[in-house]
């Protein structure tokens, strides 16, 4: 028998990087499942007890707190992996002093940023605030700072389970059941949401904690120096940059409509907001994995290897977020009746959200590899689609108050820049990153028609039965048919190796 060639060393070295980016990817899509079921209590018992209008007030508040938090992290998602694969060939203590250098120059803009936000309340409750205890929500920033620095070190070490942990079970869960247990105590009810929101955020952060400190352990001769944090964080502000201005245009519409429009607007565009959100938190939780991998890559330059990883993911992220967000988008009605009757009309805003977080996914692929490369001008174009966004939706709101209409259409509007300003986005990134790597990066297929297509027509049928039918049968029935057509014309043998707990074993011959 005629023995087959054996892989070169580049070709087996990304063979393992796939293998890798497969587990990882894995462990993620469980916990989006997870964080599924998570978050919809926490807006379910949020919208009852609360109403819509608090619920508004919340969400103008968390968008600049995340937004704060994000620089506070000093871009550490990405930067910490880059700087730990630097360091490759020291010992365990020197990485470990390194993270505990990004954790301290986080901890210290957070501190200043607090201190900011408590004597300048304002840009976080433009509209006021329901009780005295709304200002603690100020201390999440110094929380979900650490808790990205502490996530990201474990990613370096393929850890993603801390992150599935961390965010997709303890976050949402402690938020859901401690948004509840609040409303029943008098004395804490007014600020119920955000002190929810708070202990999530807390939880969270002691989960990345103990998986860390298990990891790494504690410093050994750490010596921080004022120079050191100032290189550190100037080095790290084109990450930072990149982080805090994805995450804007995905806060900004938020904070606008919380300036020029009511509680209500805000609650309402809210809450299609965090649905829409679930699809994309599967999106980004492909990141950590994806960063040690690029940077290991570019260290020896394989910018094939790099194309190659950035179409398959792209390819898994756009197949699973496009099924989700047909299954919630096509018995919309029934979905935002969840959160109650007042906030049925926002069913428009998202339908549009849903479709903008699966257009982004290439934008949000090939900025993982933009932020090594072309740093600059990586933040150049997210600057300026953040800038086309707050546009469109400023222009939107104005053109809607000025013809009558109501909160809905409002919302919608919103969520159409939104939508305008993440294609824009993903078109120009992709075709940045294909000049640079020489190298195609797309991932679409004609599968995904196909599969949107039979989606769209079991839809149909779908919504004709009664709401809790349509949420109780017709989302599964609806995942279920695309999953089947995406897998059966879709996923090649490289691309169902997501689904299967091992690999199988390259069988030898002699």
């Amino acid at each position: 028998m005629t023995t087959p060639a054996k892989p070169t060393a580049a070709e087996a070295e990304n063979g393992d990087d796939m293998t890798t980016l497969v587990k990882g990817g894995r462990t993620n899509t469980l916990g989006f499942l997870i964080r599924l079921i998570g978050g919809i209590p926490f807006l379910f018992i949020g919208y009852r007890l609360y109403g819509v209008e608090e619920m508004g007030r919340f969400a103008s508040a968390v968008v600049v707190i995340e937004l704060f938090a994000l620089i506070c992290a000093l871009g550490e998602k990405r930067g910490l992996a880059h700087r730990l694969t630097e360091a490759a060939g020291e010992d365990g203590k020197a990485r470990t002093n390194l993270v505990f250098d990004g954790m301290l120059a986080s901890l210290l803009m957070s501190a200043a940023f607090v201190a900011l936000l408590v004597v300048f309340p304002y840009p976080i409750f433009p509209n006021g605030t329901s009780g005295q205890w709304d200002i603690l929500i100020i201390g999440a920033i110094p929380a979900f700072a650490l808790t990205e620095v502490l996530l990201a070190a474990q990613a370096y070490r393929y850890d993603i389970a801390t992150t599935v942990r961390a965010r997709a079970i303890v976050e949402p869960w402690t938020k859901s059941l401690a948004v509840a247990a609040f409303f029943f105590i008098p004395a804490l009810r007014d600020g119920g949401v955000a002190l929810a929101y708070l202990a999530a955020i807390y939880a969270a952060m002691l989960t990345a904690a103990w998986s860390f400190l298990r990891s790494y352990g504690l410093p050994k001769g750490w010596r921080p120096s004022p120079a050191g944090m100032w290189r550190l964080t100037t080095r790290s502000l084109p990450l930072a940059g990149a982080d805090v201005i994805e995450r804007a245009t995905r806060l900004i519409d938020v904070f606008l409509l919380g300036l020029f429009t009511t509680e209500t607007a805000v609650g309402i565009y809210y809450f299609g907001k965090e649905i829409a959100s679930l699809p994309q938190k599967l999106k980004t939780s492909f990141e950590p994995i994806l960063s040690p991998v690029i940077t290991k890559n570019l260290k020896t330059g394989n910018f094939k290897a790099i194309a190659a990883q950035v179409q398959q993911v792209g390819f898994w992220i756009i197949a699973l977020q496009l099924g989700i967000a047909l299954a919630l988008a096509i018995p919309g009605q029934a979905v935002m009746g969840l959160g109650g009757s007042e906030i049925v009309g926002g069913t428009g805003a998202l339908a549009l959200l849903l479709v903008a977080e699966a257009v982004a996914s290439m934008a949000v692929v090939s900025e993982g590899v933009l932020v090594y490369i072309a740093k600059k001008r990586n933040l150049a174009i997210s600057a300026g689609v953040i800038a086309l966004q707050a546009l469109l939706t400023l222009g939107i709101i104005l053109l809607a108050q000025h013809l009558g209409f109501d909160e809905g259409y409002m919302a919608a509007g919103a969520a159409m820049a939104l939508l305008l300003a993440l294609g824009t986005s993903s078109l120009i990134k992709a075709l940045l990153l294909k000049s640079l790597l020489k190298a195609p990066v797309g991932n679409l297929r004609m599968a995904l028609v196909w599969a949107t297509g039979a989606a769209v027509l079991v839809g149909q049928l779908v919504i004709m039965l009664p709401e809790w039918l349509e949420l109780a049968l017709g989302i599964p029935t609806i995942v279920l048919v695309y999953g089947w057509v995406i897998w059966t014309r879709g996923f090649g043998p490289e691309d169902r190796v997501l689904f299967r707990r091992n690999k199988d074993k390259t069988e030898e011959t002699a």
